[in-house]
Formats: C-alpha cells, sequence, structure tokens
C-alpha cells in the first residue's frame, strides 16, 4: 500500500509539476507578444521625410563674422552635383534675417569641377564687385567652409569666366 501511495503522490506531483510549467510559459510567452503589441508608431515615416538632410551654409552675421546657417533640404538634389547645388545656395543668400549673403548680387557660377580634392569654380565677373579685402575673404571663407564639409573636397580655387585672376589666385584651403 505504501508503494501505491508513493506512486500516486510521485504522479500527482508529476502533473502538477507540469501543469505548473506549461501555465508559466503561456504566461511568459503571452508577456513577450504583449510588449511587441504596445508599439504603435505616432506617425508614418513618409518618403519625403526619409529623403531629407541637413546642409551647413556660411553667410555674414551682423558683428561682419561668418556665421553657419543649417538648411533642411531633400537629399536628391544632392545626388547630382552637390558642390554647385551648395554655391547656387550661396549665390542666392541667406534664409535667416540675420544674416547677409556675401557673393555679390548678379554673379553666376558658369562651372565647377573637381580634379584632386579641389573644387574649381569658374564664376562671372560679378564676383569681383565685392568692396574690400576683408569682404574678398570673407567670401573665400565662406565657400571653403561650406564645400569642403563634403567629404570629396579639401580646397577651392576660383576663376572668373574661365581664367585665373589676380584677385582669387590661390587654392584655398579650410583652417580648422
Amino acid at each position: 500500500m505504501n508503494k501505491k501511495r508513493m506512486l500516486g503522490a510521485i504522479i500527482t506531483i508529476a502533473f502538477v509539476g507540469i501543469g505548473i510549467y506549461f501555465l508559466f510559459k503561456n504566461i511568459e510567452l503571452k508577456k513577450v507578444e504583449d510588449e511587441y503589441q504596445d508599439y504603435i508608431p505616432q506617425e508614418e515615416i513618409s518618403d519625403e521625410n526619409s529623403q531629407q538632410t541637413k546642409i551647413i551654409l556660411y553667410f555674414k552675421n551682423e558683428n561682419d563674422e561668418l556665421e553657419n546657417e543649417i538648411r533642411v533640404i531633400n537629399a536628391n538634389i544632392l545626388l547630382k552635383e552637390p558642390e554647385k547645388q551648395l554655391i547656387n545656395y550661396l549665390i542666392k543668400g541667406p534664409q535667416n534675417n540675420n544674416l547677409q549673403k556675401l557673393i555679390p548680387d548678379g554673379t553666376r557660377l558658369n562651372e565647377i569641377k573637381i580634379e584632386k580634392n579641389c573644387a574649381i569654380i569658374n564664376f562671372s565677373n560679378e564676383i569681383l564687385n565685392y568692396k574690400d579685402e576683408n569682404e574678398k575673404l570673407k567670401i573665400i571663407n565662406s565657400i571653403v567652409n561650406t564645400l569642403t564639409n563634403l567629404k570629396e573636397i579639401n580646397s577651392i580655387k576660383i576663376l572668373v569666366n574661365g581664367s585665373e585672376n589676380e584677385n582669387f589666385s590661390d587654392e584655398y584651403l579650410r583652417t580648422k
């Protein structure tokens, strides 16, 4: 009789143990499923949002110093000739009313090409219409600082109507 009770107790304990095991396993699975169901995105990311990028342009501030302007633009604009797009943004001027454009009015970008990590920028004659030497240096630094944010550009050279000009005869590097 003791053997029957012992066998019955073992079987009962085994069933209870198996029942408890499946009970906790089910609770654990349900808990994991609940965690995944709790996340509901507030807003789907649109194609337009996923294609945005930031660019940094340099303009003159009220204290006559260079200041950066960060813009969020469509990244597709920069896929082809990003340096040309950045120069055109500098020519158009800042969006921030507290900043002033440096490139003289009427200046056109004739061409831009990259050779050995140097952006060779060919401007129209109007680029020479700066006020003084200080203004010229700000124009150069504005262009250098803007374009050297691109990995492939380390320096710039400025041409006027396709030729070197004594006012912009050097290759300009970014000083950090």
